[in-house]
């Protein structure tokens, strides 16, 4: 559980071949900079231990290769499996981000963001975007950009279908980590807001 300062932040994750993973470990490097306690949990292994890890997270976020339009499916599989968390609110309250990664360059990967992000909503979640403008869309723009994909909702991550998971690329591997100090730095702010509401209303 979380103390004042430091917030606790699960990523919650599948990975079918290993580049989600990359992206996994980069949300989760990035939280721990931006001051967060941080779990990873694979979600197709996921032991008791593991979701009592995501209850007492502050934050969760989600991640899952985009196949065939959407996450894949041993992630619905745990999508489906947190109904017990839904049934008694959980979650509620608890703040959530998404990632995603496939072979082209869209894939379909806004609709696994919008899948998380519904996921979230039923949960009484409070999504957190990516914060930032889009970038590689100008002549004078790189794809080293950050977000060079161009997506608002979460970190979204293009990698070749005949590339290992040691060649996501590297502007991806920044935009996911950006996603994670964002998600620890805005999960403090929510904290303090609330201490300072008990304190005001008590």
């Amino acid at each position: 559980m979380s103390t004042a300062s430091r917030p606790t932040v699960a990523v919650a994750f599948h990975s079918g071949y290993g580049h989600t993973a990359v992206l996994a470990e980069a949300v989760a490097r990035g939280a721990a900079e931006g001051g967060a306690e941080v779990v990873t949990v694979p979600v197709d292994t996921i032991t008791e231990e593991q979701w009592d890890q995501l209850d007492a997270a502050d934050a969760i976020v989600f991640g899952s290769p985009t196949y065939m339009g959407t996450a894949s499916g041993a992630f619905h599989a745990f999508a489906e499996a947190t109904s017990k968390r839904w049934f008694t609110s959980a979650w509620k309250d608890k703040l959530a981000a998404g990632f995603t990664n496939s072979g082209s360059k869209s894939g379909d990967k806004l609709h696994t963001l919008q899948f998380f992000s519904v996921l979230a909503a039923q949960h009484g979640m409070n999504w957190i975007n990516l914060g930032l403008h889009p970038g590689w869309n100008t002549s004078e723009a790189s794809e080293n950009d950050l977000n060079r994909l161009g997506i608002f909702l979460g970190a979204g991550a293009q990698t070749h279908t005949d590339h290992g998971p040691d060649e996501v690329h590297k502007a991806d591997i920044a935009t996911a980590e950006h996603l994670g100090r964002r998600v620890a730095e805005q999960t403090a702010v929510v904290l303090a807001g609330r201490t300072a509401l008990a304190a005001v209303t008590v």
